[in-house]
């Protein structure tokens, strides 16, 4: 107890990350997050359950860490990861690992012109 675990080494995401699941995964973030100093890299090439309450907990994380002046990588994000993201509004940029990107606010949205 009390020892911080290399930050060099990715915490693997398990593959299911939906609402039945999220406290385990929240667990796991959490404990990486405060367990290591500096960059987190949170890998998630194995998720293949996602639903909106994975796409809360990574959003929310990335703030946090901000906030905290820290930063998380989500690295290798599964297709199905990628496609819970794509449905909230929540897409992956290669210089911010979650922005939300809305239509409205990029002027895509006709209604709003």
């Amino acid at each position: 107890m009390g020892q911080t675990e290399p930050s060099d080494r990715p915490v693997l995401l398990p593959a299911d990350c939906t609402i039945g699941a999220i406290r385990q995964v929240y667990e796991l973030v959490r404990d990486a997050f405060f367990g290591r100093q500096g960059k987190l890299e949170i890998d998630c090439s194995s998720v293949d359950r996602a639903d909106l309450t994975s796409v809360q907990l990574l959003v929310s994380a990335s703030k946090t860490a901000s906030q905290a002046g820290r930063s998380i990588v989500w690295s290798d994000p599964s297709q199905v990861l990628q496609r819970a993201l794509e449905r909230s509004g929540v897409s992956r940029d290669t210089t911010d690992p979650l922005t939300h990107q809305s239509k409205a606010t990029h002027g895509d949205d006709p209604d709003r012109r």
